[in-house]
């Protein structure tokens, strides 16, 4: 089975749908939400290419360090002149009534100083994962938020994905029997000079980039919060790129209901991002699963053979995240990937570094 833009639009009006990703379409002629992206790299791409898609969402903000790359998006997405900040003069952004909200797309160790300036500035926030890099720094971001009564959610974007959300509904209808076991790995070869290889700036190695795929997956097919966690981590390749960062994490993971996890992440090998979860009446492969387009899901459940293929393409999964945040500020509803779930997978990558011997 294809999934087709039509097709996505009826998924998301599914039960499970709803519970994960509710309205994910404003009604067109409605409001848009003015979002001013903040870093603009190659993730703020994505995103802003996918909130173009939305009919609720706009660009009509820009921060970066970098004028000439700003003036020139700034033309690509009619943003006006008096709409482009520098990192030194972004809290004038509270008075632009132009900007509703920011999406934070910055280096991690930047993610909780951004989102606090932009709660106090009076504007919500998106904010991409890892959340942060410490704990603190979560629960400062949530409580900054909320006193300044914005929202603030973090952009999984696997959250609002349809062919996640299928995966969560077949678990989630029995379907595959009681989970016994998820696999997951994701990784790929960073190399030389590149700032996720600087912990100052990305907090850890691996796991904070592209694990955190693997142990959010977890959490959401299962339904249930990790009861037993043990870490293990090593470094292979001594060329000069991991002196800040460890090159290879694994950790396992148990859940209440006995589930076990699995996972595998690197930057020192290529491993197409997946998840495998054998339940008692059958199984569920994901592969690719945290690729921005193109996801496929096969499996046996009950007796019944699943293959349902996404064929939208990228950046759609940005538009389906735009369209839900924008969607929460315009209805006044909770995101369903609020601070409190980053927060979560925080406190979890500091445990698995902990069993690891790694100083979070």
């Amino acid at each position: 089975m294809n999934l087709t833009r039509r097709e996505f639009g009826r998924l998301s009006a599914l039960g499970i749908a709803a519970q994960f990703a509710p309205a994910l379409n404003a009604q067109s002629g409605a409001k848009k939400i003015g979002y001013a992206v903040i870093g603009l790299g190659r993730i703020a791409d994505h995103f802003m290419r996918g909130a173009l898609l939305t009919s609720n969402s706009a660009i009509t903000g820009l921060v970066s360090g970098h004028r000439d790359k700003a003036d020139r998006i700034a033309e690509q997405y009619h943003v006006q002149q008096n709409s482009i900040y520098s990192y030194k003069n972004f809290d004038e952004i509270a008075k632009n009534p132009a900007i509703d909200a920011v999406y934070v797309a910055l280096p991690n160790s930047m993610h909780a100083e951004y989102t606090i300036r932009a709660a106090k500035a009076g504007k919500h926030v998106l904010c991409e994962k890892p959340m942060a890099v410490s704990v603190k720094e979560c629960e400062a971001m949530i409580a900054a938020c909320k006193a300044a009564n914005v929202k603030l959610m973090i952009a999984y974007r696997c959250h609002y994905e349809p062919v996640h959300l299928k995966a969560i509904e077949l678990i989630r209808s029995g379907k595959l029997g009681k989970v016994q076991s998820i696999q997951s790995a994701f990784g790929f070869s960073e190399d030389m000079g590149e700032w996720r290889l600087d912990k100052k700036m990305a907090g850890g190695g691996p796991l904070y980039d592209v694990g955190i795929y693997c142990l959010n997956a977890c959490r959401y097919l299962t339904g249930e919060e990790p009861a037993e966690i043990s870490g293990y981590a090593s470094t292979i390749d001594h060329d000069g790129r991991f002196t800040s960062v460890e090159e290879n994490v694994a950790w396992s993971m148990k859940f209440p209901s006995g589930t076990l996890a699995s996972c595998m992440t690197s930057y020192g090998a290529p491993m197409d991002g997946f998840f495998r979860v054998y339940g008692s009446k059958g199984f569920l492969d994901c592969d690719p699963a945290f690729n921005y387009d193109h996801l496929r899901l096969r499996g046996w459940c009950s007796g019944e053979r699943i293959d349902i293929s996404e064929t939208t393409p990228d950046p759609y999964q940005f538009q389906a995240e735009a369209d839900h945040f924008s969607n929460c500020i315009l209805t006044n509803q909770q995101p369903q990937s609020p601070g409190e779930e980053g927060l979560r997978d925080l406190t979890y990558i500091t445990k698995i570094y902990a069993s690891a011997g790694i100083k979070a």
